[in-house]
């Protein structure tokens, strides 16, 4: 177990980890594809969002609006039907929509009261915009891809986010559910990490491409980790 105590600064991913994405993804997708007769299940559609979205990524930086849009296109590319116009844009245009997980945002209010929160995002700024309001809590950074113009697991993203909190490693923690795009590469760095094993006891591997990785601490949700630094938890 880590002693909590000895960090400053939480730093979060967000979407996975504080926004249920993966709901999300499927509210944005789902409609597209009934509309072109296309019967994926859920496991199908998150399994290749990831592998679509991780491959985007990689390249060329371009905006996570467009990642999303041509994440779409992909869709119509590999399972054969042409996504109008309206559906090119409809899964970026859903973010907007996507909520937090029911414990995030009392987690969040019950953190703030001890540590700086920041967030560390593969989205643009006026995506996230949209999820800061359903938040409710206010962070003290928000570094997001469009900033750093680059994706997690790129370090690039990382090393925006410790220089601007400006703190020795040993007292950031980094907090996020994607083994792939965040523990793998803040461990990397130097920096502790809680992963929010949010698909705990689901099949398959959801809306995030396979990774191992060796967090410093596992909890189901952030309810627990908030317990854990009020001393509360098991």
């Amino acid at each position: 177990m880590i002693n909590l105590n000895k960090y400053k600064t939480l730093t979060f991913d967000c979407y996975g980890t504080l926004i249920d994405w993966e709901n999300g993804i499927l509210g944005g997708l789902k409609p597209v594809l009934l509309a072109h007769n296309k019967n994926l299940d859920d496991n199908q559609i998150l399994e290749l969002f990831g592998e679509f979205e991780a491959e985007l990524e990689q390249g060329e930086y371009i905006k996570y609006r467009e990642v999303l849009r041509r994440v779409v296109q992909k869709f119509g590319e590999r399972i054969g039907f042409e996504p109008t116009a309206e559906e090119i844009n409809s899964l970026a245009n859903s973010i907007q929509y996507w909520l937090p997980f029911p414990d995030t945002v009392e987690a969040l209010t019950t953190l703030k009261q001890k540590f700086r929160l920041v967030i560390i995002s593969n989205i643009d700024d006026d995506l996230f915009a949209f999820s800061a309001k359903h938040l409710e809590v206010e962070f003290d950074q928000i570094i997001t891809a469009e900033q750093a113009k680059s994706y997690k697991p790129s370090l690039n993203n990382f090393k925006l986010a410790i220089e601007r909190i400006n703190l020795p490693l040993d007292e950031i923690l980094h907090v996020a559910a994607s083994v792939y795009h965040d523990i793998v590469a803040a461990k990397s760095l130097g920096l502790s990490t809680v992963w929010v094993n949010r698909r705990a006891g689901q099949q398959g591997v959801g809306a995030t491409v396979s990774a191992v990785g060796q967090p410093d601490l596992e909890v189901p949700d952030l309810k627990i980790l908030a317990a854990l630094s009020l001393g509360s938890g098991e």
